[in-house]
């Protein structure tokens, strides 16, 4: 089973608000990940971290953030935690990544079918992103062993583990941060 985690638990210092929230086009960031998710099969999708009162109206299931304030490795590390025992795959995309599409994502479970011995399938733009991967939950011991080391950086983790990049156009991958980005928004 595939389930589709989006990471929602962020302070959003930077924005000045909850990212999550932010609309673009009208429908909120979290909501334009979320159907990403499902349209790229995901059989559940939930929101991970975040105040379950304010991110009501987007009408997802929100799960508490096991690793608050620890970054994105802690949403991940928490996503696996959280999944270990009832699925083999979790899609994983932050909040802000608010252009990808069910297409871009479907790419990454498809190259998942395709490599089997990968534990992490992760989007590519000229870089790696690592706050939109495939996970499988095998990885959890491993990403769990770096987090208790002191480990906060995904890229790191990622170097640990059998990894495919999967290339994604730049567009799908723009992270939304600022107002700044809002203003230069499309």
């Amino acid at each position: 089973m595939l389930v589709g985690v989006v990471l929602t638990g962020g302070a959003s210092r930077r924005m000045g608000r909850t990212k999550a929230l932010v609309e673009i086009d009208g429908v909120p960031m979290a909501a334009r990940v979320a159907a990403a998710l499902a349209g790229a099969g995901c059989e559940s999708v939930v929101l991970l971290g975040g105040d379950p009162a304010e991110l009501a109206p987007l009408t997802l299931p929100v799960l508490p953030d096991r690793h608050p304030g620890t970054g994105p490795l802690g949403g991940v590390l928490g996503a696996l935690e959280l999944y270990e025992d009832r699925s083999d795959q979790v899609l994983i995309v932050a909040c802000d990544l608010a252009d990808i599409a069910s297409t871009d994502l479907s790419r990454l479970v498809q190259a998942a079918a395709e490599r089997a011995d990968a534990d992490v399938v992760v989007a590519h733009a000229g870089r790696v992103e690592p706050a939109c991967a495939l996970w499988r939950t095998r990885s959890v011991d491993l990403v769990r062993r770096s987090f208790i080391a002191g480990e906060r950086a995904v890229h790191r983790v990622l170097a640990e583990l059998q990894t495919v990049e999967v290339p994604l156009p730049t567009a799908s991958l723009r992270n939304i941060n600022t107002p700044d980005d809002l203003d230069r928004y499309p």
